[in-house]
């Protein structure tokens, strides 16, 4: 921010100051990685960046539920281009090596296709779309692959992100797009057709159908959302599959950490649709190594069916768990252990079994196991949970059951909301909150408990790698809560030293999302999510997947006025009584206020500034913003001045601000911490919430997390006038005041 305001003129901050913009943590990240990078790169290397930059505002944009005057419209485009004859070249993700690869220079000269210049009549879809449509290029995105070979078994949901209306014959103009799930919004992503290319073949994505090209496209738009193809690389299975649904994923760790009811979990999840992803540890000298059983290390498998089968045997019959998985190669590279493709075991199976399952023995990287080798062979499952609007009741989703969805936004900022996790305890409880409440158990459990997914989804990291942006570290936990403890908005950093977690999440950890599946008790509960380390800055999404109704919604108080502390008033000199300060003052104000009895802000600063000349709080005097917010705040007739009594109401204003900052200001170093911003202010008879705390943290707290007593004064004028102005308007206090656009205007310009 202090690189922010070196770049505004007098001007220009007066506008910012005006308007009482507040940036957001994202907005202020984001911006300062710009300036940076157009500071310190030379002109050739930042606008490399442009194009990302200028995706991140869109994406930010749509993810705020926003329109954005630069999201492209695909239907506005090719109708464009068809009248003009012209097929479409995407400017904001160009066909040039700064889409492919961001922290280095492409290896060799890849040349930029149509697919009709690839093959000879080009098709969206070879005789519909499969799981076999999708084979792995050079690019390490092995786990998109996986996820886009799972989302081909669920018709809905794949024309949801692959558009029908996607086509080489009808209305061919070049341009074609894809949807993607994007923190809690689906967004439009539009691309031209142009494919990096090397010796006329594909060299990323392809079909096993020389001539079909959906999933070559959808892995363009996949990377444009991220910013490059490179940003592709390296990614877990459940990320993709998110994007693809909208659902929250789940990771298990198959060695150490397997729950004895993986099987039944697995099962559910089948019978809700969820979608499954694989893998076995990577060996750290070879990349993608073969086992002697034919698996792949380092490797994204995808699991597309679970089915117990009828097993006959000379000696006996039962059934036995078998789990059918794909390997995205798409080709040879299979299990070869029992069950495996003509395995003997085939032959113990009923035949009208084996047509049921569809078993064929084509060398496609498709193969059978039996679930108890997949827990032996493989390290890791990912499962993606599905959203209840992505099992709408229709022929493909009849009888499944869905999951109770709760969701909301919220943000870290630092010395407001980013309180790091429990080490820090004195932090910590700053954190954002979030209720639920669990009536029901769930009705298949024996112990009368109830099924709860809690995911912590950070937003927008990936899209900025490179801009050396990296996921931070995050985690979460649960506390079990009674209505007295919830008497109190948010709950206190006393309530977190003497009550232990109930739950939490397994490690903090920097992914983009953490998540984890418990069995709790009915009840009330408070998560609170987190980075590790406080004063760690970003924007989360936290959702909660129950099985019964899970009634989430944000522990934090309401915005208003309140009592004010009893250590204030009425105690405080000046306050009730005057002082000896004050009477000087208001005689100095007479003097100064001259034949018409007002003062204008240059007037009031001088009176105040001669009055606090010799306290240690306020030794710089106070700024021209502070004054001229002050005169504001009491000038109802605006008049750009202060009669005598509206000063009189200043100076008690002022004497309980003062009061206040002296409470919390125990060292006396004439600045507050900013993480004491919401006590301070509650003191002062003010509740706010954490949305409007963070705006006023970014807006007025330094970079050390401080705020100095002139922009904790301008805190409370700013407070202060908004509410007066919104409690003006709201005559049948029902919370609730209309304005319009010029009164609007003209009151937040004026305050």
């Amino acid at each position: 921010m202090d690189e922010l305001k070196g770049l505004l003129s007098g001007a220009g901050k007066q506008l910012f100051d005006a308007a009482g913009q507040a940036i957001t943590s994202a907005a202020t990240e984001y911006i300062g990685s710009v300036i940076n990078e157009m500071f310190v790169k030379k002109e050739s290397d930042t606008k490399r960046f442009l194009p990302s930059i200028k995706n991140m505002k869109v994406l930010n944009e749509r993810s705020k539920g926003r329109p954005s005057a630069d999201v492209q419209d695909f239907y506005q485009i090719r109708q464009q281009c068809l009248e003009n004859g012209t097929l479409f070249e995407d400017p904001e993700f160009p066909a040039a090596s700064s889409s492919l690869m961001y922290s280095q220079r492409p290896d060799r000269h890849y040349e930029w296709l149509r697919p009709h210049e690839i093959s000879d009549g080009p098709e969206f879809f070879v005789e519909g779309f499969s799981r076999f449509d999708v084979q792995q290029g050079e690019l390490g995105d092995c786990w998109l692959l996986a996820a886009c070979a799972n989302l081909t078994q669920d018709q809905k949901m794949f024309l949801r992100v692959v558009p029908e209306d996607n086509s080489f014959e009808d209305e061919y103009a070049g341009v074609f797009h894809f949807r993607f799930w994007q923190y809690g919004k689906w967004v439009d992503v539009v691309i031209d057709d142009r494919l990096p290319t090397y010796r006329g073949q594909l060299i990323y994505m392809r079909s096993s159908e020389h001539n079909e090209f959906w999933s070559a496209l959808l892995e363009k738009a996949y990377a444009k959302l991220h910013g490059s193809y490179e940003s592709l690389r390296g990614g877990t299975t459940c990320e993709a599959m998110e994007d693809f649904t909208g659902g929250v994923a789940e990771m298990y760790d198959l060695k150490d950490q397997t729950p004895p009811n993986l099987y039944e979990i697995i099962e559910k999840g089948f019978r809700r649709n969820s979608m499954f992803g694989c893998s076995i540890e990577a060996d750290p000298n070879v990349l993608e190594a073969e086992t002697p059983e034919g698996l792949i290390r380092g490797h994204a498998y995808s699991i597309t069916k679970i089915q117990l089968v009828d097993i006959e045997t000379p000696g006996r019959s039962g059934k036995i768990p078998l789990i059918r998985l794909r390997n995205p190669w798409g080709n040879e590279a299979e299990w070869n252990g029992p069950w495996s493709d003509k395995s003997p075991e085939w032959r113990y199976i009923p035949d009208e079994q084996k047509q049921e399952l569809g078993l064929n023995f084509d060398h496609d990287g498709e193969f059978w196991m039996s679930y108890r080798d997949f827990t032996r062979y493989f390290d890791r499952m990912e499962i993606c949970n599905l959203s209840p609007d992505s099992l709408a009741d229709d022929e493909f989703t009849r009888g499944k059951i869905s999951w109770e969805m709760s969701m909301f936004e919220g943000e870290w900022a630092v010395g407001s909301t980013a309180g790091g996790c429990r080490n820090y305890l004195d932090t910590f409880w700053h954190n954002p909150q979030y209720i639920i409440r669990l009536e029901d158990p769930d009705e298949d459990d024996e112990e009368g408990n109830c099924t709860v997914i809690i995911a912590l989804l950070q937003k927008n990291r990936r899209a900025r790698r490179n801009m050396g942006v990296e996921c931070l570290t995050i985690g979460f936990a649960v506390y079990r809560v009674t209505d007295r403890d919830l008497a109190q908005k948010p709950l206190k950093l006393n309530f977190f030293k003497y009550n232990a977690s109930a739950a939490r999440s397994p490690a903090f950890i920097n992914l983009r999302e953490v998540s984890c599946r418990f069995k709790l008790p009915p009840g009330t509960y408070v998560i609170v999510p987190s980075t590790f380390e406080p004063n760690e800055e970003g924007e989360f999404i936290i959702r909660v997947f129950s099985e019964t109704a899970n009634g989430m919604m944000e522990n934090d108080e309401n915005v208003g006025v309140g009592d004010i502390d009893d250590r204030i008033a009425p105690d405080v000199p000046g306050y009730v009584q005057p002082s000896p300060q004050r009477q000087a003052m208001e005689r100095l104000f007479l003097d100064v206020a001259g034949a018409d009895g007002e003062v204008d802000w240059v007037e009031l600063k001088r009176i105040l500034d001669h009055s606090f000349r010799d306290d240690n709080i306020s030794s710089e005097g106070f700024s021209k913003d502070v004054c001229r917010a002050m005169v504001a705040m009491l000038d109802v007739d605006h008049t750009g001045k202060l009669g005598f009594e509206e000063f009189q109401q200043l100076l008690t204003d002022i004497a309980k601000w003062k009061a206040v900052f002296k409470l919390y200001d125990t060292e006396g170093s004439g600045r507050l911490s900013a993480f004491q911003l919401r006590e301070a202010l509650n003191s002062a008879g003010y509740h706010l919430n954490n949305r409007i705390l963070n705006a006023l943290v970014h807006r007025y707290g330094s970079r050390s997390g401080t705020i100095p007593f002139d922009d904790f004064i301008m805190c409370a004028v700013k407070i202060k006038t908004m509410i007066e102005i919104f409690r003006e308007r709201d005559t049948e206090g029902l919370n609730q005041a209309t304005f319009s656009m010029d009164e609007w205007v003209e009151k937040t310009l004026y305050s």
